[in-house]
């Protein structure tokens, strides 16, 4: 692997490689290898795609809103145990 140097970033640049390498929580390198990796054509496929869209939403819910979701969620918790052990010796036989 060889080693190249970049020259003429000005701060503008620097700050927004920086930025996204801290919300992808890896070095401005890693970051700057996959800009040019998916502009020349050459990225692999990524594993799985990070959204933040919806970051604004996290922890806004008040206590109370809480104990409604869980509650109304908290039949998806429940065992039919008649449809597991149905299920269960079908997949058995």
């Amino acid at each position: 692997m060889g080693t190249m140097t970049l020259r003429g970033i000005d701060e503008r640049i620097a700050g927004a490689l920086k930025e996204r390498a801290r919300k992808e929580d890896t070095s401005v390198n890693t970051v700057m290898l996959g800009i040019l990796k998916k502009s020349l054509g050459l990225e692999k496929k990524k594993r799985s795609v990070l959204y933040d869209d919806l970051d604004h939403l996290a922890g806004t819910w008040s206590v109370r809103d809480a104990a409604e979701f869980e509650r109304a969620t908290a039949v998806f918790e429940a065992v039919d145990k008649d449809m597991w052990k149905s299920e269960f010796a079908e997949d058995s036989d």
